[in-house]
């Protein structure tokens, strides 16, 4: 595998600390979301990681598309619910759905695509037979 690009992300405090890039791009605080007892003030760990796979997965679908001489309107969205879940032996785990509304293609073709992108996103590649990831085409 050739690498292409390495992310340098810092985090100190944990959960109610602070994430840094390498670059400085991200500097920022997170916090516990209120759900789970916090301020919900800051970013969490799920939002990075839904903000990412959401991005990563449009990527995706815009590559898919080009395959299938397709273009997408620039509305089209994908976003990410990522839920962070307790296992039943105490721990913790992630399961995510992708909800994607490719708007001017039809649902037959749009289910194609999304399927098709899922198999060559990093996020996706990397989470396969990891944690539970439903896609819904909109």
């Amino acid at each position: 595998m050739e690498k292409l690009y390495t992310a340098e992300v810092t985090a100190t405090g944990g959960r109610k600390g602070h994430v840094t890039s390498s670059d400085g791009i991200i500097n920022m605080p997170l916090s516990l979301p209120e759900g789970l007892g916090g301020k919900g003030d800051s970013t969490n760990p799920e939002q990075l990681f839904a903000a990412g796979y959401a991005a990563c997965f449009q990527s995706a679908l815009l590559v898919v598309a080009g395959r299938h001489h397709e273009r997408l309107d620039p509305a089209s969205t994908v976003t990410a619910h990522v839920d962070l879940n307790k296992n039943e032996d105490g721990g913790y785990g992630l399961s995510v759905k992708l909800a994607v509304e490719l708007k001017g293609v039809d649902k037959d073709k749009a289910r194609q695509m999304v399927d098709e992108a899922h198999q060559i996103c990093p996020y996706s590649v990397g989470t396969r037979g990891n944690i539970a990831v439903e896609l819904e085409v909109i």
